[in-house]
């Protein structure tokens, strides 16, 4: 897959297609795998593909830097494609100026990425090129749930003990927020100070007030991909505080963001057959 992949990409750039290759790099055997920017055709040997490859590259299509570089191509997995599908819901990406790569990963990230057992798009679905084979096996929604499944049959007192332990070790470094493709505003709320909505400095308090705000920022629009789970250097699972949310939409909506091309996002959009009546 990793020749293919980039005999593909030298072709696309040789010929004008694309202006940069977003992928990953490593710069050892062993080594963690980390975004590359490849403008050259005859740098297409620093893209790698093996089961380190974590990131989710959609991300760096909101960059203004990245997007300087001209028309890219961007390699996705399964699970990391729901992302654009999400973006272009939103109008902020134009999929006429990109070419997809998607690979199929199937066993990329196992053992080392919990989130691999439980995700259901080993195949992408929506790319214009597709390397390797996968087979896409539905998992059900008690399986994907599982682990927030488990914090909610603590008790309210339990819970809140566990958040106020987390979070306290938050320092506000942002991270979640530079790694999530659904965060692109280009000026952030927690940046405002005329008013301050929230506190910026690494209290208790700010703490929640950012992490509740930016997971509800976030309802009927997170795709799972866990990025700011992994990439959070205080390691705190901030993926439950999503993962509640995309719960409750597809509880509540039957939806789940990035998984049909064709739906409308519960955000933003209504149904004349919505369960609440104030809709009729």
């Amino acid at each position: 897959m990793q020749d293919e992949l980039r005999q593909l990409c030298r072709r696309l750039l040789e010929d004008g297609t694309v202006q940069v290759v977003i992928g990953y790099g490593q710069s050892s055997e062993d080594g963690p795998t980390y975004p590359v920017f490849i403008t050259n055709a005859a740098d297409v040997a620093r893209l790698v593909w093996n089961d380190r490859c974590f990131a989710n590259l959609t991300t760096y299509l909101k960059r203004k830097e990245v997007k300087a570089l001209g028309k890219p191509a961007l390699i996705v997995k399964g699970c990391d494609e729901r992302a654009l599908v999400v973006l272009e819901k939103e109008s902020q990406i134009d999929r006429g100026q990109m070419v997809v790569i998607g690979m199929a990963c199937e066993g990329v990230g196992q053992p080392r990425e919990p989130k691999c057992a439980s995700c259901d798009v080993h195949m992408p679905r929506f790319s214009d090129h597709v390397i390797g084979q996968a087979a896409n096996a539905p998992v059900e929604a008690d399986r994907r749930y599982a682990d927030l499944e488990a914090l909610m049959k603590k008790s309210p007192a339990e819970r809140m003990f566990y958040w106020m332990s987390e979070l306290s070790r938050c320092f506000k470094c942002y991270a979640c927020r530079a790694t999530c493709p659904m965060c692109y505003c280009e000026r952030c709320l927690v940046d405002k100070n005329r008013p301050q909505a929230i506190d910026t400095s690494p209290t208790l308090k700010g703490n929640f007030a950012w992490h509740i705000a930016r997971a509800f920022h976030l309802a009927g629009r997170c795709v799972g991909c866990d990025e700011c789970t992994r990439i959070c250097p205080a390691g705190i699972d901030l993926r439950l505080l999503n993962m509640s949310l995309a719960k409750a939409a597809e509880d509540g909506f039957g939806y789940r963001a990035g998984v049909d091309r064709e739906a409308e996002p519960i955000i933003g959009s209504y149904s004349l057959k919505d369960k609440e009546s104030f809709i009729q």
